[in-house]
């Protein structure tokens, strides 16, 4: 058999890399063999008969495939826990992913004009104290505020329609009171006149 320890010394020169990643073709060990330059070694790596074979490294595969079995809910029992709760996830931490959610959520309705300063003032304070759960609850609430103050405003404008009505009522009888009035005083003044000029009638003859 050839020995092709000047190809492989040459090869990792070239490859920069040591002798044991150094793969050569044992098909091709005739013109591997013949090789016996940097240039002609340079020229084999590029036609692919020799190849720098890829570092050996810790495997991920088990360590993926624990993580996938982990999701699901093994290996999560009291034997593999290592801490407290709280020092494995702080209540902290959670509180901090709440308010941030509940806030972020504000912010994209007032900036929609969903809810108004006052609502968003409200509501604020209320997620400070701890009121709502979620994200959903908090939803859930806005929504039937808004019912509420649509209900309210529903039923004012009902009242203020309602008023304006009474209003325009009274002002037409208010109107033709007047009228009648104008009208018996007008009857009222026409009689005594005729009354009058009857007694001068008779004061005359």
């Amino acid at each position: 058999m050839v020995s092709l320890k000047v190809q492989a010394r040459l090869a990792a020169k070239v490859m920069k890399c040591g002798r044991g990643r150094v793969w050569m073709d044992p098909n091709e060990t005739p013109d591997i063999a013949n090789a016996n330059s940097r240039r002609q070694v340079e020229k084999l790596i590029k036609d692919g008969l020799i190849i720098r074979r890829e570092k050996n490294s810790t495997s991920r595969f088990r360590w993926r495939r624990t993580l996938v079995a982990k999701r699901k809910g093994r290996h999560t029992g009291t034997g593999k826990r290592k801490g407290t709760r709280e020092a494995r996830m702080p209540s902290k931490e959670l509180w901090v992913r709440r308010i941030r959610v509940l806030r972020r959520l504000l912010k994209k309705y007032r900036e929609a004009k969903k809810i108004d300063k006052h609502a968003y003032h409200s509501m604020y304070l209320k997620c400070k104290g701890n009121v709502f759960k979620n994200k959903r609850t908090l939803m859930e609430h806005i929504h039937k505020e808004k019912a509420i103050q649509s209900r309210e405003k529903e039923l004012q404008d009902q009242l203020e329609a309602k008023k304006t009505k009474n209003v325009a009522k009274r002002e037409r009888l208010q109107k033709k009171e007047t009228k009648r009035r104008e009208k018996e005083r007008a009857e009222r003044g026409s009689t005594v006149k005729k009354e009058v000029d009857t007694k001068k009638k008779v004061s005359k003859k």
